[in-house]
């Protein structure tokens, strides 16, 4: 199994929104993510990039 972790507009520690995500959902203008204790995050916005080769991603928000 592959958890990651997903940072808000870029790479930063200081930008961790969830860690341990099992689950990336995109829908048109929003981000769902979902961690291991299924816990979900809705975020208005587009995913910008994920490697999961490292487990990170990275979800550009809405302005």
């Amino acid at each position: 199994m592959c958890l990651s972790t997903v940072y808000k507009n870029t790479l930063k520690p200081e930008n961790i929104m969830m860690k341990n995500v099992v689950r990336i959902d995109c829908k048109p203008g929003v981000v769902i993510i979902t961690d291991l204790m299924e816990h979900e995050l809705v975020i208005e916005g587009t995913l910008e990039m994920a490697n999961l080769v490292d487990g990170v991603c990275v979800v550009k928000e809405a302005v």
